[in-house]
């Protein structure tokens, strides 16, 4: 049987100059060629102006990190769960025509039913029983 070797750290990036990776090296090479750009063509405010979004920028998209994620993941994560949340809740609507369409049905078949849902009460040693379930995590059966 043939061994192979399985790459190791593969979530670690390539160090180039000292502990700057690569897309810290290329982020750092993209924002001094827009300041070179904006000293060429803006006039001085606009120009520091410019400089310091861009610095800020850099730093941080490039270096810093959130609960040992990259800026820009966390960003991505946190607009993702903005625009798309996990939770999802459905809540059905009856409509008042569904209502009177219902009742008018069960009138003709002489059965009384209510189609608003009717509270059980629950009795305490059933309350105990879910409780148990919950704390064991489900391994309580009942």
């Amino acid at each position: 049987m043939e061994q192979f070797v399985a790459p190791q750290f593969i979530d670690v990036e390539d160090r180039i100059i000292g502990p700057i990776t690569t897309r810290q090296f290329i982020m750092i090479i993209i924002g001094g060629v827009i300041v070179f750009l904006c000293q060429k063509f803006l006039d001085t405010v606009s120009f520091v102006m410019v400089t310091m979004v861009v610095i800020l920028a850099i730093v941080v998209f490039g270096f810093i990190k959130i609960q040992g994620r990259n800026f820009y993941d966390f960003l991505k994560s946190m607009i993702e769960m903005l625009r798309r949340p996990r939770a999802r809740v459905w809540y059905k609507r009856v409509s008042t025509a569904e209502i009177i369409s219902q009742r008018n049905k069960e009138k003709r078949q002489g059965v009384q039913t209510d189609l608003a849902p009717s509270r059980k009460t629950m009795l305490s040693s059933h309350l105990s029983e879910l409780a148990l379930i919950v704390d064991t995590g489900g391994r309580y059966k009942g």
